[in-house]
């Protein structure tokens, strides 16, 4: 999703080719498995050091409930906060940690978010450096992407983060991916949807096979998975139905990715929604 409202960036086989020779730079949507520690955070070019968590829930400085009337209004018009935090209450909580011990000042950081995001919440864990940063005040587009074998950094997909919340503390939040060859248009970013959900975009590419997963923003753990939907061609429409099961106002990303040439993971996107 574009975070317009919604898409995200897929190539095949032979823009891989042409990133190899002339250097890739796809770009994606915006989701992660688990929330590194301050001292663990991730670079802003490689998180060879970084071992987010596996244990299928993020950590927050306290549990949340997900209902709609406790979703604050989002950060910029038009635009859902999907992680690391989702309603005010939990900013103010790690607001007031972060002042009194120093809490998890990672948050702070745009790239170090978005790779954490990545790396965490979605598991692309071979996503493991940032790759381009355009930080405008409150508004940030982060590339993230893999080491092309003896050529450069390729940039998966852009994420789109901005602050959230009041203060000069005030924290990053991924809120979509900015899309090119891989999108995801349907459901419109923002939305309020319902299971079962029909999604889709378009792809550039060859012989891609496409995976989505359906997440939460409290739990790396899918709501739902789908695997080796084939793709291909040139802006070539995809689709497919996803199921889940969420409370009302939950907050859910939903991610396509393609890979399987050089990488699992060669490009991403995300889109976000609001369980009705």
């Amino acid at each position: 999703m574009k975070t317009r409202l919604g898409t995200g960036a897929g190539a095949g086989l032979i823009a891989l080719l042409a990133v190899v020779a002339a250097g890739l730079a796809g770009c994606g949507s915006g989701g992660a498995r688990g929330t590194p520690t301050a001292a663990s955070a991730p670079s802003s070019k490689s998180a060879d050091a970084v071992t987010p968590s596996r244990t299928g829930t993020t950590q927050r400085p306290a549990a949340s409930t997900e209902a709609a009337d406790t979703v604050a209004p989002a950060p910029s018009s038009g635009l859902l906060p999907v992680w690391p935090f989702t309603t005010t209450p939990q900013v103010r909580q790690w607001q007031a940690a972060y002042r009194s011990s120093g809490h998890q000042p990672w948050h702070l950081d745009a790239g170090q978010t978005a790779l954490a995001f990545t790396r965490g919440h979605l598991g692309y864990d071979e996503i493991d450096r940032i790759t381009t940063q355009s930080i405008n005040n409150s508004d940030a587009h982060i590339g993230v992407g893999w080491r092309v074998p003896d050529s450069r950094d390729a940039t998966v997909a852009v994420l789109h983060l901005t602050r959230f919340g009041a203060g000069p503390d005030a924290p990053w939040v991924v809120v979509g991916t900015d899309d090119t060859q891989l999108t995801l248009a349907t459901p419109r970013y923002g939305s309020n949807v319902a299971s079962p959900l029909r999604v889709g975009g378009r792809i550039t590419g060859v012989d891609e096979s496409l995976r989505l997963p359906v997440l939460g923003p409290a739990s790396s753990t899918p709501l739902f998975a789908s695997h080796g939907l084939p793709a291909g061609g040139t802006r070539t429409p995809w689709s497919t139905t996803v199921h889940f099961d969420a409370p009302h106002g939950t907050v859910l990303t939903i991610a396509v990715s393609t890979g399987g040439h050089l990488k699992d993971v060669e490009e991403f996107a995300i889109t976000a929604v609001r369980v009705a």
